[in-house]
Formats: structure tokens, C-alpha cells, sequence
């Protein structure tokens, strides 16, 4: 209970001695001990020593108080920096740095079915890693509906525009609309309940709230109650047709756009508070109708303009990808519109992509617009082990050192979360450190006893040899999406080539098990196991996928039965029981997740829906396919295995009767599949079965022998 007083009273610290003065470090000291006194009491508070330390900041100027002791048994050691401007003063340099997180994307492919115990879990893990800023983009919905209702639509109008619960990240940068709708009337009070509670928490430890703000997009049923009104329709996204993408958007300089961007942000902060910071984002993988800077420049300024109308001391927080995404359109001129359209200080940029693709670097630090370096890393939420954690070590320092560098901050910027702990360990430090980590080898060893609660010599050799493969990511085979055969509709031209060497993976998955004995009663080293397992499948998914195409393409029958046999029948089937061992690597979860948002078994069934388009087709025909691909327990069953299996009897049958596989028609029966999936109603244990060690071990000494063949 102390230690937990102490995050507690960090929290309370760091909001209320921002920016405060840095010459009186003793009374500054007094001040931390009186906190403690209030929240812990004399005697618990009197355990700890206080002392401010300079020395330690990340940044120069900042106050940096070391708080350890805490008695017998509880020992515990917190540092902690003033966590960013007061909530009241707008964005003005030098600052605090920022430690932010999340991305608009990561509401729909993590915390989609969140319920508050789960919200709560993240907010006390931001705190404890010092997220001081961070979106919070619940309930917006609900009050978009009360803005459209007031301009004259109607509530059926409404329903038809707003998408489905797993999809609203889109509707929310104009990307899409109506897809997989509408949204339930339970789902909007739910979630406002959700925003409440999300804010008061963040702002109980001092976090700044990110809201969101209007950036242009409107329903199309605005033009019937406006006949007038000047609006542009954008192009299709995703390959998505206009029945659910083409959206649009409010020219710049129609009276409706500051008329429905004040109302959403009046209506917006009379309901929630504020703190200031909006983000909206205008362009998101969407090509402007005009890239003369004239109106690049006057669109960007009409967003910034409904923002101050009803708060003076409004600072937009822009996502940077759409200077990433498509660099090809924002030439010089069209960045300098965009960023010189905001007064400066007012625009907060997120270089989204950093740790692989910078933007600050060619746009001479967002041309004076303070910005947030992030670390990306995953895209659509995916499964596998990868990372560049040299990059994300040193991209900051690079960064801070940039000439006339206006980085602010750090930032956690995944599109799903739940993968990859150590990438997002390391990059929660990074925000607390002035430079590198001088040895990453060093680190990821400490890691892993940190991680194990005990030292292993085997287990912390598994962890240095991923740092040297899979966490070495570079080069053109490196990405941020898992491209695994395993999880892709299996074609004769898949990629297989990885950035690593397969065979260190398969070395650290025999280390990991002989750590067994001595580790298996750690849930983290079991979660472990079964993911460099999965790994090591994913692996020799790639190995016999080589085969059968091999086979196929020297007319050999019998090899490729063989192949085909094993990766289908045996590989994918064995995979998908270790995985059903571990909580973390259910579908049933997600699923049973999905289930109990609901009030009635329709909407239960309609969220189970979404869920499962989300995983695999993503749009009614495949558009986004296995983007957001996941490897779980019931979906590696009756998804990824059946596809394996049609696409191996494909290949057979083609070669028994000598005709040419026609990759057309086996894409239209893979199709059918993969509807039958989405569309079914199979219910799937949200409970783990089996023993994850005795599973492990059965695969290992069955499919070991194999990793001689990389």
C-alpha cells in the first residue's frame, strides 16, 4: 500500500509543481515530503527520504525529485519529472517534456471493448511509466449526435453515418462511413460513462487529456439540410468504394465550418472540461482536392480557427503521417502551408513514425512547430516479434541534437498494443533519459531477471539473441505489419525473406525451455514461451511453405502432399493448442469481450460481428485484408488452417489433373471461407486449456530438428 502511495503522490507532484521555481531545492523537497505526509500518513511517509536531483532530468531546467525507502519489505525507488504545463496556461517553449501515448487507430484494434477495470489498469500503468499526455477520444459520438441533431439531421441520417464500433477510428479521420454501422443508442451512453471516468482519472494524476476537435469532415445529409453549403467529396480509401469511404468535407471558407466546428467543441467541452490540447486530423491518408498551398494553408487555418472561437488557449495536436504516408504530394511548399497556417506554439505535431521513418529531418524540425518524437512500432494491432530497438534507443538523442531541434517530447504512438513488451519498456524509459541506453545488451539482460523476478543464465541468453534478430529490425524486409505467410492468403508468390536469422530464434526457444524448471511458475515467462514459440512456428510456416511451392513448381506430388500435409494438419493445429494455453491468446477473449459491451443478444451478435470482420476481411470484400491479423487460439483453427488446407488440395489437385492453378479462383474460394468465418456464431473458450509447458515441449521435440534447415 505505500508503494502505491507513492505513485499516488508522484501523480499529484508532478501536476502541481510544473513549472515551478528551480532555486529552492530544499523547500521544494519539503513541499514533496508534505504531500507524502497527507497521502501516507507521518509514520509510513517518515520511511522515505526526498531529495531533488538535477542531475537526472531529461531535459535542462526541469525538477527531478528521487524518492526511495518506504521500510521493511517495501522498498521502492520513484523518480519523476514535472509532467507538462498546467492544464490553464497554453503551449509555450521551452517546456516539460512530454511523454505521450496512444494513436487515434489504437481505440479500435486495442481498446474497443474496454470496460472501466480495463481502463483503469491502463491509466495506473501510464502513470506508473509517466504518460503525461495522452488521447482521450471516448463518447465523441455522442456528442457529434447531439451537433447533427441540432443542424437539422435526422436520427436515421445519423445511424447511416456513424460506422460500426470496430471501425470508428476511420469515421473519425473521414477515411470511412457507414461501414459495419449503426451504432447502438447503449453504445453512446456507455461510452460517455467511459470518458467521464477516463478523464477524472487522468487528470487525478496530472495527465493532459487530448480531445478531439472537428477537422472538416461532415455527413453527406448535410447538404440536404444546407443545399448551399460548399463542400468537396474526397477520394475512395482502402479500397473501399463511396458506399463507405469518399467522404466530405467542408470547403474552408464556408460560414458552416467554424458554425459546426464551435458547436461540436461547445457542446464537446461543456461536457467533458478541457484541458486545452485537441487533435484532429483533416488529410489522414487522404490526398487534399488541391495541393496549391492557398488552400492547404486556408483549410488548416478554418480547423485552428473553430478551435480558439471557443477556446482562446486551444493548441492542435496533429498527427504527422500524412506528411509520412504520401511524401510524394507534400512537397516544401505544402508542408510550410500546413505548419505556417497555425500560430506557432499552437501547433503540436507527432511525428508519428520516427523510430523508422523521420519527418522532422526533412522539414527542418516541422519548420519551428514543436513536436513529439514517436515510436510507431506496430501496425493493425499484429502478433510477431520485431522491433528496431537500436533505432528507438538512439532516435531520441538524435533528435533533441537536431539544429534548432523543437522535439518537446516522447511518444508511444502503436496502432494496437498488447506485443512487443520490451520495445514499449524500452521506450517508457527512453522518457525519463537525457541519452541512450549505452548498452542495449546490458539492458535486455537486466530485462529479462526484471521480468522473472530471478536470474537466468538461459533465459537472459534467449533475450540477447532476439535483441540481435528479431529486435534488430533494419532493412527493406523490416516492417511494421506482421507479412507471415501464416497469417496471409496463401498464394504461390508470398515473400518469406525475414531481416534475421531464423536459427536465433530457434536457439532462444530452446533456451527459453531449458529456464523451464526454474521459471515456469512466472505467468510473464510462460506468456514468454508461448510467443517465441508461436514464433518459431511462424518460422517453419515459412519453411514448409518453401517446400510446397517448390514441389508444385517441379510437378512433384508426393513432397508436396507431404508439406502441404504437415503445415495444414499437423503444424497449424499444434500451434493453435499451445496458443489456447494462454489467456493472452484467445480468441474466445476478444470475442467474449465484444459480448458482454452488449444489452441484448442483437447487439451482441452485431459486436461479435465487428470484432471478426476487424481480424481478417476488414471491409465487406476482403479490402483491408488480414491487416490487423492476429495469431490466436480459434482463429489460427478455423481461420488461417482451412485457407492452408484448400490452397495444399489446390495444388494437389491442380497437378493430379494437369491444369494450371488458377490463383483467381482459389482467391474467390478462399473468400468464401473467410465470410464463413466472419459471419459465424461458433462460441470459443475465453478460458485457457492445457499446460503450456508440457504443450511447448511436444512441438519443440517434434519440430526442432527442423531449424537445421534455415
Amino acid at each position: 500500500m505505500e508503494a502505491m502511495g507513492v505513485t499516488a503522490a508522484l501523480g499529484i507532484l508532478l501536476l502541481l509543481t510544473a513549472g515551478g521555481s528551480t532555486g529552492d531545492e530544499a523547500r521544494e523537497a519539503a513541499a514533496v515530503r508534505e504531500l507524502l505526509v497527507r497521502l501516507l500518513g507521518p509514520g509510513p511517509a517518515a520511511a522515505f527520504s526526498v531529495s531533488v536531483e538535477r542531475s537526472l532530468a531529461a531535459e535542462s531546467g526541469l525538477d527531478t525529485y528521487r524518492l526511495s525507502g518506504g521500510g521493511a519489505g517495501a522498498r521502492v525507488q520513484v523518480l519523476g519529472t514535472a509532467a507538462g504545463p498546467r492544464r490553464s496556461a497554453p503551449l509555450q517553449l521551452p517546456l516539460p517534456p512530454y511523454r505521450y501515448y496512444q494513436n487515434v487507430c489504437t481505440h479500435s484494434y486495442s481498446f474497443l471493448w474496454w470496460d472501466w477495470a480495463r481502463w483503469e489498469q491502463e491509466i495506473d500503468w501510464m502513470a506508473l511509466n509517466g504518460i503525461n499526455l495522452a488521447l482521450a477520444w471516448s463518447g465523441q459520438e455522442a456528442i457529434w449526435q447531439r451537433v447533427y441533431l441540432a443542424l437539422g439531421l435526422t436520427q436515421t441520417e445519423i445511424d447511416e453515418y456513424f460506422t460500426g464500433p470496430a471501425f470508428l477510428a476511420w469515421g473519425r479521420m473521414g477515411n470511412l462511413h457507414t461501414w459495419s454501422g449503426p451504432l447502438p443508442p447503449s453504445w453512446h451512453l456507455k461510452q460517455l460513462y467511459l470518458q467521464h471516468r477516463i478523464l477524472d482519472r487522468m487528470r487525478s494524476f496530472g495527465m493532459i487529456p487530448v480531445l478531439p476537435a472537428f477537422a472538416g469532415h461532415v455527413p453527406k445529409a448535410l447538404t440536404r439540410v444546407f443545399p448551399q453549403v460548399s463542400v468537396t467529396q474526397m477520394g475512395s480509401w482502402g479500397h473501399f468504394n463511396c458506399s463507405y469511404s469518399c467522404s466530405f468535407l467542408l470547403a474552408p471558407e464556408d460560414p458552416l465550418f467554424p458554425l459546426v466546428g464551435s458547436l461540436f467543441l461547445r457542446e464537446l467541452t461543456k461536457e467533458f472540461g478541457t484541458d486545452h490540447i485537441y487533435g484532429a486530423d483533416t488529410f489522414n491518408e487522404m490526398q487534399p482536392p488541391s495541393s496549391e498551398p492557398s488552400y492547404l494553408a486556408a483549410a488548416t487555418a478554418a480547423v485552428y480557427q473553430a478551435m480558439i472561437s471557443v477556446d482562446p488557449d486551444a493548441v492542435w495536436l496533429l498527427q504527422g503521417w500524412l506528411f509520412q504516408h504520401q511524401p510524394e504530394f507534400w512537397g516544401p511548399a505544402q508542408v510550410a502551408a500546413v505548419l505556417g497556417a497555425v500560430p506557432r506554439g499552437r501547433l503540436l505535431v507527432l511525428d508519428l513514425f520516427a523510430e523508422s521513418q523521420p519527418v522532422y529531418v526533412r522539414t527542418a524540425s516541422f519548420q519551428g512547430q514543436p513536436f513529439i518524437w514517436c515510436m510507431l512500432h506496430n501496425f493493425g494491432g499484429n502478433h510477431g516479434l520485431f522491433g528496431d530497438l537500436e533505432s528507438v534507443n538512439r532516435g531520441p538523442t538524435t533528435a533533441r541534437r537536431f539544429p534548432n531541434s523543437t522535439m518537446v517530447g516522447t511518444g508511444m504512438a502503436p496502432e494496437g498494443i498488447g506485443q512487443n513488451e520490451v520495445v514499449y519498456a524500452l521506450m517508457a524509459e527512453l522518457g525519463w533519459r537525457k541519452d541512450p541506453v549505452a548498452d542495449l545488451g546490458a539492458w535486455v539482460t537486466s530485462f529479462a531477471a526484471r521480468r522473472y523476478r530471478v536470474s537466468h543464465g538461459d533465459a537472459e541468453a534467449a533475450w540477447r539473441l532476439l535483441l540481435r534478430s528479431v529486435y534488430n529490425c533494419s532493412g527493406e524486409e523490416c516492417r511494421g505489419h506482421n507479412h507471415s505467410p501464416l497469417v496471409r492468403r496463401p498464394s504461390l508468390q508470398m515473400v518469406t525473406t525475414v531481416w534475421y536469422n531464423r536459427s536465433d530464434v530457434f536457439e532462444a526457444w530452446r533456451l527459453l525451455l531449458a529456464a523451464t524448471p526454474t521459471l515456469a511458475s512466472s505467468p510473464t515467462f510462460r506468456y514468454d514461451l508461448v510467443d517465441v514459440t508461436r514464433q518459431a512456428v511462424q518460422e517453419l510456416v515459412s519453411l514448409y511453405y518453401e517446400e510446397v511451392r517448390t514441389a508444385y513448381l517441379k510437378k512433384e506430388l508426393v513432397p508436396l502432399t507431404r508439406a502441404g500435409g504437415i503445415l495444414a494438419y499437423e503444424l497449424l493445429p499444434a500451434l493453435d493448442q499451445v496458443l489456447a494455453s494462454d489467456r493472452h491468446f484467445l480468441l474466445g477473449s476478444w470475442l467474449e469481450q465484444a459480448r458482454l459491451a452488449a444489452v441484448s443478444e442483437t447487439e451482441a451478435h452485431f459486436y461479435e460481428q465487428n470484432s471478426r470482420y476487424q481480424l481478417t476481411l476488414w471491409g465487406p470484400e476482403g479490402n483491408i485484408l488480414d491487416y490487423a491479423n492476429k495469431q490466436l487460439a480459434g482463429l489460427v483453427a478455423d481461420y488461417y488452417a482451412p485457407r492452408w488446407r484448400l490452397f495444399s488440395e489446390t495444388l494437389v489437385e491442380s497437378l493430379v489433373q494437369r491444369v494450371p492453378f488458377q490463383q483467381h479462383q482459389f482467391d474467390r474460394n478462399a473468400f468464401q471461407l473467410e465470410q464463413t468465418f466472419v459471419l459465424g456464431t461458433r462460441r470459443y473458450p475465453s478460458q485457457p486449456e492445457g499446460d503450456t509447458v508440457d504443450l511447448v515441449k511436444k512441438l519443440f521435440l517434434k519440430y526442432y530438428p527442423r531449424a537445421g534447415s534455415f
